[in-house]
């Protein structure tokens, strides 16, 4: 039986957009991570872009894998190629499933890390700063227990005069919700587009490897059929 050459070069192009794929991500994060303006706080509580930095090089060395493997029909290639693709996939079908029930588990964890800059008096400029600017952006003021937490209310805690949200000031021009909240009502918002991205690319996981266990079978059926 002769290797169909159209799934030879099908799946070959996917691994090369994998690959692509996989150097934006990497560029992509880097950049993030070197970018000067970068805010420690929210990078503390969600450190994605270390794992943005992981992924890309997870995914250009399984695209590197599958093209070289389809290219060359080389079986063992095309072997860890389907065996990383399937650890993946359960892997990414573990943590959909704890990012849809364990809420609760992500909010005390974002609670935990923002617990560690009470109380503020006691931190350093350099962080001082930074929440003033998470509390301009956001719309918040303070840790956990709003104003309190300051023992003088800095300006970025005033609500701005374009904020027009009826419920976000309280009665002396201050914001309502600790940033803590917010950023847990911001870590909600992007669940579901998480989730999303995350059931995108599981199919292009499952495609990847019914195609290269395709042409793995039909290559060892081909090298059976030349040996005879």
């Amino acid at each position: 039986m002769a290797v169909n050459k159209c799934l030879k070069y099908l799946l070959f192009f996917f691994n090369l957009l994998f690959w692509i794929s996989g150097c934006i991500i990497l560029g992509v994060s880097i950049y993030l991570k070197v970018k000067k303006d970068k805010n420690s706080i929210t990078n503390d509580v969600f450190p994605a872009v270390d794992l943005l930095i992981a992924v890309g090089v997870i995914i250009m060395l399984l695209g590197f894998l599958g093209c070289c493997g389809a290219i060359k029909e080389n079986r063992c290639m095309l072997l860890l190629f389907f065996i990383f693709l399937l650890l993946i996939f359960i892997l990414l079908l573990a943590a959909g499933i704890l990012g849809a029930i364990g809420t609760d588990t992500v909010k005390d964890s974002i609670k935990e890390e923002m617990n560690k800059y009470l109380p503020l008096s006691s931190q350093s400029s350099s962080t001082i700063d930074n929440l003033n600017q998470l509390q301009t952006d956001l719309h918040c003021c303070g840790i956990l227990k709003g104003p309190a937490d300051w023992t003088k209310i800095p300006e970025s805690c005033r609500c701005a005069s374009t904020d027009t949200t009826p419920d976000s000031c309280d009665s002396s021009g201050i914001y309502k919700m600790t940033c803590t909240d917010r950023l847990i009502e911001q870590m909600k918002d992007m669940k579901g587009i998480v989730l999303g991205i995350a059931f995108a690319i599981a199919l292009l996981l499952i495609f990847g490897m019914v195609m290269s266990m395709i042409l793995y079978c039909q290559i060892g059926k081909e090298s059976a059929t030349t040996t005879a």
